[in-house]
């Protein structure tokens, strides 16, 4: 029998735990990171109470297809008044059937979970919905967020309307779609001579100093909490009354960690109270020239090296992984690897992820296709698995990427020239 209990308002945190030192902190408490060591906090739930209290009907069959859906595996629970933005709540970005790709690569069934289709243009709402939510519950009016873009943007458009002020730091390589976004949206901008882990460092000292609530992806633990809705999303779009079904295999592009994570939880939780059978196989792509957390996995760690970020792909150009503890954790628990990927890859799979399906997206997004590839030809992912790829950002946030990847325009003066195409 379902329970009468509101998924929407049920709240079923118990504690924060350090993923480094294993403490546990009271979700109460106004902290980002572990008071003892500094690593990053994770959510903890009453796994057996939602189990008992709350059936998965229940949640399919309700009508609100925003994140809060997902009400008793949230640590919060949405702010009361309808103007936490006027935007509506974020949440149930389409899951496309990639019917091309998947007889192109020979595999069962594919599918796109399209975040970029999400008020922000990217799968970081998600993260910044959630935030929002507690600076509400806190009574904080400003949210700092150091960025390579999408989490400024996304922070800046759901707060484009509210009371909320968004402070951002970028570094100075930001993409021209993501900056104007940023800034046609009212945040106040800072942008950092300095790499990400400057920028980090800087909205850190910020929240510190000034009280404000730091929203910095990895750092924030309830940014994988927003983030882990799209497992469960992906779980009730494969099934079908009322049963969560999980794919074989999720791929997702790989900066911070935090995206993997998330995604990850989702699926962890639901297979802990019962919902699915087993967690799929995660597979993260990092950029070659953004190695930090693919040399770590290679080197059987948990402790990623600073490195020199020079990729295109911006949304995953991460000098120093925020969550590397908790994206290694999910790849090596759910049976995944790590897989790095060319520039030239990128922009060669944005191409043909547009030209095969319409979804047009950013070079990190098109990362998830690269892996696929990848991880085909090396046997991690079998012909008969269904998989599914995380895009996770929009293609006009780097409308240069976009040009450099599709072919030119064909120059003309009258219909005559036409025929120098043939």
């Amino acid at each position: 029998m379902a329970s009468s209990i509101n998924p929407r308002a049920a709240n079923y945190l118990c504690s924060f735990v350090c993923l480094t030192c294993e403490s546990a902190v009271n979700p109460t408490a106004l902290c980002t990171t572990c008071p003892n060591c500094g690593g990053n906090l994770d959510a903890r739930y009453h796994y057996d109470r939602i189990s008992r209290d709350i059936s998965p009907i229940e949640v399919t069959s309700s009508r609100d297809r925003s994140l809060w859906h997902y009400g008793p595996f949230l640590p919060c629970s949405p702010p009361s008044s309808a103007r936490h933005t006027p935007l509506g709540d974020v949440g149930w970005s389409p899951l496309y059937r990639a019917y091309d790709l998947e007889t192109r690569f020979n595999v069962r069934a594919l599918w796109l979970k399209a975040d970029s289709m999400l008020p922000s243009s990217s799968f970081k709402d998600r993260a910044s919905a959630m935030v929002i939510a507690q600076a509400n519950a806190l009574g904080i009016g400003t949210i700092v967020v150091a960025s390579t873009g999408n989490a400024a943007a996304a922070l800046a458009t759901l707060c484009a309307g509210t009371t909320i002020r968004a402070v951002i730091f970028v570094p100075m390589d930001t993409p021209e779609g993501k900056l104007a976004q940023i800034l046609i949206n009212g945040a106040t901008v800072y942008r950092v001579r300095g790499t990400y882990a400057d920028c980090v460092r800087l909205a850190r000292e910020a929240a510190e100093q000034f009280g404000w609530y730091n929203r910095t992806t990895g750092v924030n633990p309830y940014t994988r909490e927003g983030k882990k809705t799209a497992g469960f999303e992906i779980a009730e779009q494969l099934g079908e009354d009322g049963v969560f079904r999980a794919p074989d295999v999720v791929v997702v592009p790989v900066g911070d960690g935090n995206i993997i994570s998330g995604v990850h939880k989702g699926f962890a939780e639901l297979k802990h109270v019962g919902w699915i059978e087993e967690v799929p196989r995660f597979i993260g792509v990092t950029a070659t020239r953004a190695s930090s957390l693919f040399d770590a996995w290679k080197r059987g760690d948990e402790k990623p090296i600073l490195t020199a970020s020079t990729t295109i792909a911006s949304g995953i150009s991460v000098d120093f992984p925020e969550d590397a503890v908790a994206a290694l954790r999910a790849v090596r628990s759910s049976g995944g690897i790590f897989i790095e990927a060319q520039d030239d890859e990128l922009l060669s799979d944005m191409a043909l992820l547009a030209r095969s399906t319409g979804v047009f997206v950013e070079p990190s997004s098109a990362a998830a296709l690269t892996g696929l590839r990848h991880a085909l030809d090396s046997g991690t992912i079998r012909h008969t698995d269904q998989v599914v790829l995380q895009m996770t950002g929009h293609g006009l946030k780097d409308p240069r990427s976009a040009l450099k990847a599709a072919s030119p325009p064909r120059d003309i003066y009258s219909l005559n020239d036409m025929a120098n195409f043939g």
